[in-house]
């Protein structure tokens, strides 16, 4: 497959994971799945070695939330949102920030990665993202808008304009699953 198609067709199966992951439905896992294994090879062939890797991180979180995710389904397939302490949300973004100071620091070292740091830091928060979102919490949400505001213009940067504009389009879904997971979690509330 050609790298544009590659990247075309991860990009499609992309959306269609987060369009899914905002609405709450249990599909999103294995079409997530699918989609991170399509981008880890278009991160590869872009010397993006720390996407490359996010891609398999994310692979075991897909794992994880989807096991999660269907212990927790209502009838109608949707999951139930869970509060996120701050105490644990200030935790998880320490770590995810030292996190990306290390790989950081690994991808400066031993590899020709393209921008080591940048990389870096943005694969260890959407780790945290990826972790908020297998949990249940709406807080997920606010770390990917954060992120693909900044993906944005590492994609432009790196020519790739398919995913660039993916990451647009990402940006868009984070702010609708933020307003749907936000009124749900309030409406669980009121019951």
């Amino acid at each position: 497959m050609s790298g544009v198609l590659l990247e075309w067709t991860a990009a499609l199966c992309s959306v269609l994971g987060v369009w899914l992951m905002a609405r709450r439905r249990l599909a999103a896992w294995p079409v997530g799945l699918l989609s991170v294994a399509l981008y880890g090879a278009v991160f590869a062939e872009a010397k993006l070695y720390s996407d490359t890797l996010l891609q398999v991180a994310f692979g075991g979180f897909l794992v994880y939330g989807w096991i999660n995710w269907r212990q927790h389904a209502a009838d109608e397939g949707s999951i139930r949102i869970v509060p996120l302490a701050r105490g644990k949300a200030l935790r998880d973004v320490a770590i995810g920030l030292c996190g990306g100071i290390a790989l950081g620091t690994a991808m400066h070292s031993f590899t020709d990665a393209a921008l080591p740091w940048l990389d870096a830091m943005l694969t260890a928060l959407s780790l945290v993202g990826q972790w908020w979102q297998a949990r249940r919490h709406v807080a997920c949400w606010w770390v990917w808008i954060a992120v693909d505001v900044v993906y944005v213009g590492t994609y432009l940067f790196k020519s790739l304009h398919v995913t660039a504009v993916l990451y647009v389009f990402f940006l868009g879904l984070a702010v609708f699953g933020l307003r749907a997971w936000s009124a749900a979690a309030r409406e669980q509330e009121l019951r």
